[in-house]
């Protein structure tokens, strides 16, 4: 039973990959550069259990939840039904918020509310700072807006693996000039159409990235076996 149930797995996920990946409607098979190679952040942040958390090497989304988790859990939660639980199953996917130091606790406790809507909330991280640590690595970004006086945004944004800043910036498939360097969280329309889009766009990227590196492999692997096997026939 459990062989079957594998076998079904393995038949399923790739057209269901598919299916997600070919639904995307913006123009581009590949997301644009909004800036490149950021800051990593800062290794003295903190974890809700005291690691250390990285963007390199993750897809990230990236929020700053500031001062009032309270104000800030809407969007928490839009986020979380609209892109987390569509995407959490992808190698390497994560979820960073940033938060000021003494929000541990309202942290936690939305995370107790979120729990019976989601099969697993590993994929969300949670650091903590100061609001003026906060704000200095904010500018480094050099965003349009700016963090309100609660060191907060309902705005998140999209990093690659190499912490390049992602986004629509460029002609849409109308031909007309459009920028888009965040995605706002109060707006579940915004989550589903607009950001839901792009975050399939660089999953796909990495996608056939990774697929075009395996046969590479198996190319080189190929021909090692040919020359090898030339040697022995000589």
């Amino acid at each position: 039973m459990k062989n079957k149930v594998v076998l079904i797995l393995l038949l399923v996920f790739p057209i269901v990959t598919y299916l997600i990946f070919a639904s995307a409607k913006h123009n581009a098979m590949f997301l644009p550069y909004i800036s490149k190679a950021n800051q990593e952040l800062p290794q003295d942040w903190k974890s809700l259990s005291g690691d250390t958390v990285k963007l390199q090497d993750k897809i990230t989304i990236l929020g700053f939840l500031g001062s009032d988790v309270e104000k800030a859990k809407g969007g928490m939660f839009n986020l979380n039904q609209k892109i987390y639980n569509k995407y959490f199953g992808f190698k390497d996917f994560q979820m960073v918020m940033v938060v000021c130091d003494g929000q541990q606790d309202a942290i936690a406790e939305v995370m107790k509310k979120m729990e019976p809507l989601s099969k697993d909330l590993s994929g969300w991280k949670f650091v903590f700072a100061s609001p003026e640590a906060i704000q200095d690595y904010y500018k480094t970004f050099h965003l349009v807006g700016n963090l309100d006086k609660q060191t907060a945004t309902p705005s998140v944004i999209i990093l690659d693996k190499e912490i390049n800043h992602r986004g629509r910036k460029g002609k849409n498939k109308a031909g007309i000039e459009e920028y888009m360097e965040s995605y706002n969280t109060i707006s579940a329309a915004a989550l589903h159409n607009d950001m839901s889009d792009d975050v399939k766009i660089i999953l796909r990227e990495y996608r056939l990235a990774l697929k075009k590196n395996n046969k590479r492999k198996d190319e080189f692997r190929d021909k090692i076996t040919n020359e090898v096997e030339q040697t022995v026939t000589d």
